[in-house]
């Protein structure tokens, strides 16, 4: 690694000079890079034959998927881990440990809880520029808090910061190291949107004023395509390897709203899809569920079990039926921290669904989404107003309300099929126990579990358990289906996945649902209606957009239609207008 030379051009500030480049050498080359984990029977194959050449200054996306290797490749360039054959160079030399010439930010924090901002950023500053003074090491770190605009949080902890300010302080701490290249593996995916846009434009910012080299790992095509030169789709493992490259040939600065009319970002767009989803169909052996029939039981839900517990499951020949679910200037209020006063987080909800209406509801962070969503759950208490569903207020939990939440709470010492016979078991007590049995591997198997069903939840992959909760939601045939942010933590291939999913198992049922997301397009492509609700605190609804586009819907016919990016615009510009308001 070539040693980094300073020049001090007063008492205060150094100037820190690059190594002088060849320049017809790239800046980094990844060769025939294999790296594989374990032994004998039990190794396993990471990536095969990764080949990669990265110019000074360029901003590379790699779009990576849960498996595909992602946080392994970065490993290996940062140094942390080694390769088992090929080369990996930086300016023509090989990377053999860490340096502080590739500054790294992982998904996780990792930042030191009992230091403030100020000192997590200077335990990097100190440990590398070591022949600096006190004064000149100290100008230099709050430079990086300022940069990442946490100026005003320099002496607060990691306690007291949001998910973005502790994201915001690992990007100054690995800048503040003076890297030649910055390694960024999914830094914004646990972030919500309106942060996540903002760190997004912040890093960008950051690129041009410092002229650094950026690998950018993201799961996000929109974020590859917004901020990247190039976007190299990284294919699931075992075996991984590089697909083809996409130049991203769009004029900087680039603009959000702008983008929705651009030609080559909808083109670009599309193929980088269609090319994941193609990887996707490949990965995934097809669900067959011929063999296994839904049997024609009723669950003690309906209104009028208790007269009528015959075997027949009520069909949906109401489908349509308007007022089915009721929300009437529902409102929730909170006591403030200090207990001397309250706040109305949700203020006048009002809306009407019918019977078999599928509703999205979006908005930024803190705007009382999955507020409202808890109330009619009945897990959280109504303040002001009322829900009725079916002709009945809610007024507490029930079996007619399947609820999946971003993370499914299942019990790890059970297996799939037990998870969800819980609670069919408590719902179907008038079905036989072979019945029973039949509608859980019937929803287990459609949500693509057919060969894990007796799998412990705990060996279960992230993707896979939400698909035991979808299963389970499904089939306790409510009146009603709650998703909140289902699919907020899964990497993009395999949200896509269980959207599709999703669908499918929805278009069988039709169940009254409605799902919280922050995902323009998710919302888009599951929804009749999307709910576009204004920031909190007394948020309400602020505009309702009806989405006439042709059920069954698929992402690829979606991207397809003319009036898709109609709808996404009008949902991105009220987003908008309600971030300047923030």
């Amino acid at each position: 690694m070539s040693a980094v030379k300073l020049k001090v051009i007063d008492n205060t500030m150094p100037v820190i000079l690059s190594p002088s480049n060849d320049a017809s050498l790239p800046l980094m080359e990844l060769k025939n890079v294999c790296k594989a984990y374990g032994e004998g029977k039990g190794k396993t194959s990471i990536l095969n034959n990764i080949n990669l050449s990265v110019k000074d200054g360029e901003f590379i996306a790699i779009v990576g998927f849960s498996g595909s290797g992602k946080t392994t490749l970065i490993s290996l360039i940062a140094g942390l881990i080694q390769a088992d054959s090929g080369e990996l160079l930086k300016q023509g030399k090989p990377i053999t440990e860490p340096g502080p010439d590739r500054g790294v930010v992982f998904q996780n924090y990792s930042l030191m809880p009992w230091l403030t901002v100020y000192e997590n950023v200077a335990l990097a500053v100190d440990a590398i520029f070591t022949d600096w003074t006190a004064e000149q090491r100290k100008a230099h770190t709050e430079k990086y808090v300022r940069m990442v605009n946490l100026g005003a949080a320099m002496n607060k902890k990691p306690a007291e910061l949001s998910g973005g300010m502790r994201q915001r302080v690992n990007v100054a701490r690995a800048l503040a190291a003076s890297p030649d290249i910055l390694l960024l593996d999914e830094p914004l995916s646990a972030l919500d949107a309106l942060t996540r846009g903002n760190l997004q434009d912040e890093i960008l910012q950051i690129w041009q004023q410092e002229k650094k080299t950026v690998i950018l790992i993201t799961n996000d095509v929109d974020e590859a395509i917004y901020m990247a030169d190039r976007v190299i789709p990284l294919n699931p493992g075992p075996d991984a390897t590089f697909g083809p490259d996409f130049p991203v040939n769009i004029e900087r600065p680039r603009d959000r709203t702008a983008l929705n009319h651009n030609d080559e970002f909808k083109k670009l767009r599309a193929e980088i899809t269609q090319y994941l989803m193609a990887i996707g169909m490949e990965k995934n052996q097809a669900i067959n569920t011929d063999k296994i029939t839904l049997p024609t039981v009723r669950p003690n839900t309906s209104n009028d079990w208790q007269q009528d517990n015959s075997a027949l499951k009520p069909s949906q020949h109401d489908l349509g039926r308007a007022r089915y679910l009721e929300f009437s200037q529902l409102s929730k209020i909170y006591p403030t921290p200090d207990g001397n006063s309250t706040v109305k987080v949700v203020d006048g909800f009002d809306l009407k669904m019918k019977k078999g209406e599928f509703i999205s509801i979006i908005g930024h962070s803190g705007c009382g989404k999955s507020t409202v969503l808890s109330m009619t759950a009945g897990l959280n208490s109504i303040s002001e107003g009322g829900i009725i569903l079916d002709n009945r207020e809610i007024d507490g939990a029930g079996p007619d309300r399947g609820v999946v939440f971003q993370a499914p709470s299942l019990f790890p010492w059970l297996t799939a099929f037990e998870n969800v016979t819980l609670g069919v078991d408590k719902v179907y007590p008038h079905a036989t126990k072979a019945e029973r049995n039949d509608i859980v591997e019937y929803y287990l198997t459609r949500v693509g579990l057919g060969d894990s069903l007796h799998k412990k939840a705990r060996e279960l992959s992230n993707g896979m358990r939400q698909r035991v909760g979808i299963a389970r939601a499904f089939a306790l045939s409510p009146k009603l289906l709650l998703l909140d942010e289902p699919f907020g933590m899964l990497d993009s291939l395999t949200r896509w996945e269980l959207q599709e999913v999703l669908m499918e198992v929805w278009e069988r049922t039709h169940v009254t649902a409605i799902v919280v997301t922050h995902d323009v397009d998710e919302a888009i492509l599951l929804a009749d209606r999307v709910v576009m609700m204004t920031n909190g605190p007394h948020a309400k609804i602020g505009k309702i957009e009806t989405i006439d586009l042709p059920r069954p819907r698929t992402r690829k016919a979606l991207l397809a239609h003319p009036d898709y990016y109609k709808y996404r615009e009008s949902i991105l510009t009220f987003l908008a207008e309600c971030d300047h308001t923030h």
